[in-house]
């Protein structure tokens, strides 16, 4: 048992367990919401969900405004006061970031509700009707915005059960009363409905800011004694530098975050006008659109759960190796990180380029996405690469690097859209090649600068022989598929069970999969381990 005043031991791969912990969470939370929206649709239908999602996107922009990146960088500062046993240090900065995000939290709560009637005026929101979701969605903005900072604290002491237990609360309270909500205001017309859905958010994330303060009362109660003896010989911090610290880290960080919906705007203005341009009408163009937003690229996020949550992870475990002057322990954690990034996506890719057309048929009932998304498939490798090594620079303190690059990028996906859209020979998939192209570039420029200040580069052997081994399983997944084609949907499910197993079998047989690589691996690692040695894999 660990005593209160024992200074917490980080394990270089301690990261990989926080992994773990926040992609089961992420899956848990995404089984959750997927169920809400099939009770939900049931109990509002089509029209009462459009009205919910009317004020969703203002409601995600103001989230966005208001935390303005600041968790990402007090788990930087965070972890770097850890590291040096300032956990009086540590406290002040969580302290401070605590009375700046209450205060923005609330300016944004209020300016939400009472600019809703300013939106539905001016016309930025369409359905006037849509007013009663805009001001049930504005405390959520306080709550998530405040909760926020308890949990980039609680990431910079490199924990993250408080966080991927807050997720799941959070998810189970929104869902329980968005339903419960929608269902007795029903009677009283869609627009109360939709706002008694809305109203979720706000009470999830109440709920999901409990559980945070929980873990914050026990970790601080831990660690009590040793807070005490550092806060007597420490220099105290003025809240001016430490503020502006944060901002400093945080700004471009923000920035990163508020590049998705603007890039997602920029395709809503050229990719279907470009369409049209290839010779499609107005209805098959919103159609193909349709097949990219709302099928490929949730297919591609789905298939990158892990890699978003060890990008999350890797953040103020890199953090605190730089604070050390470990640069063994960053080349150590970065080669782990992409090491369990392509073992993960790139079969990822591969399986869902093979399955695309079933998935397209039996899962969406719409064979025409196929082409979208096997070109998709392709980014989901390079979606992982560029989440990983995002969060290396991000705990490098590099946080405008990403920034950057993913302007650069987008200013080349723009060209790209406006170009292939257009053939008609390419349509969609000219759009899929460019979002490829774009995920591609920021994650090549990522790396580029992490090999500039650490040294490292991408293991080529490495990659080619887990390459290697998602072609065989590929192949064996197409023979499955096309052997068992009248299966229905366990044509997809049998096909997945086959392809896992060899895809591990023969990676581990070509030296792509090692003994040690599994004994990092928390939780899974030691019963796959056992069980290989049953089979005389490992040696």
């Amino acid at each position: 048992m660990k005593e209160q005043n024992e200074t917490p031991v980080v394990n270089n791969h301690k990261f990989l367990k926080g992994t773990m912990i926040l992609t089961i969470s992420s899956i848990v939370v995404k089984v959750i919401g997927a169920l809400n929206w099939i009770i939900l649709s049931r109990v509002m239908g089509g029209e009462g969900i459009g009205l919910y999602q009317m004020g969703f996107p203002i409601y995600l922009m103001a989230i966005t405004v208001s935390s303005a990146g600041i968790p990402v960088a007090i788990s930087i500062i965070t972890a770097e006061k850890i590291a040096k046993h300032d956990y009086a240090g540590a406290k002040r900065v969580f302290n401070v970031s605590l009375r700046l995000l209450f205060c923005t939290g609330l300016f944004f709560s209020g300016a939400l509700l009472f600019g809703a009637q300013w939106l539905v005026d001016n016309h930025w929101i369409r359905d006037a009707r849509a007013y009663y979701s805009i001001i049930a969605l504005a405390p959520a903005v306080f709550f998530v915005t405040f909760l926020s900072s308890f949990r980039g604290y609680l990431q910079g002491w490199q924990i993250m059960t408080p966080t991927a237990a807050s997720e799941i609360t959070e998810q189970l309270t929104r869902v329980f009363t968005m339903i419960a909500f929608a269902y007795m205001l029903m009677p009283y017309g869609l627009p109360y409905a939709a706002a008694g859905a809305s109203m979720g958010a706000g009470v999830g994330a109440f709920c999901g800011l409990m559980v945070l303060w929980w873990f914050y009362r026990r970790l601080k109660k831990q660690f009590k004694l040793e807070t005490v003896k550092q806060a007597a010989d420490s220099v105290v911090e003025p809240a001016k530098m430490i503020i502006k610290r944060l901002v400093y880290l945080a700004l471009p960080v923000s920035m990163s975050s508020l590049m998705l919906p603007i890039v997602s705007n920029l395709d809503l203005l050229i990719v279907p006008a470009r369409l049209e341009v290839a010779g499609f009408n107005v209805s098959q163009a919103t159609t193909f659109f349709g097949y990219l937003t709302g099928m490929a690229v949730p297919l591609v996020n789905l298939s990158t759960i892990l890699t978003a949550a060890l990008a999350i992870s890797l953040v103020p475990a890199i953090s605190e190796s730089r604070i050390l002057g470990d640069t063994l322990g960053i080349k150590e954690k970065t080669k782990t990180a992409f090491r369990v990034a392509a073992i993960i996506t790139i079969p990822c890719s591969v399986g869902l380029f093979v399955l695309a057309e079933k998935v397209a048929g039996m899962i969406y009932n719409a064979p025409g996405a196929a082409p979208a998304i096997q070109t998709m498939s392709m980014a989901i490798f390079l979606l992982g690469i560029h989440q990983v090594s995002t969060g290396i620079l991000q705990g490098m303190g590099k946080t405008t690097i990403p920034v950057i690059n993913m302007i650069i990028a987008a200013s080349v996906k723009v060209g790209l859209n406006w170009t292939l859209t257009a053939l008609p020979w390419m349509g969609i998939k000219g759009a899929a090649w460019a979002t490829v192209a774009d995920i591609g570039i920021a994650a090549l420029l990522n790396l580029v600068f992490i090999y500039k200040h650490t040294g490292f580069s991408l293991p080529i052997i490495g990659v080619v022989k887990t390459m290697v081994a998602a072609a065989v399983m590929g192949i064996a997944l197409h023979l499955f598929l096309g052997a068992t084609s009248n299966w229905g949907v366990w044509n997809i499910l049998g096909g997945i069970i086959i392809a896992v197993p060899v895809y591990g079998l023969v990676l581990t047989l070509i030296g792509g999969l090692k003994r040690e690589d599994l004994e990092e691996v928390p939780i899974l690692g030691h019963r796959i381990l056992a069980l290989g040695n049953r089979f005389g894999l490992f040696k």
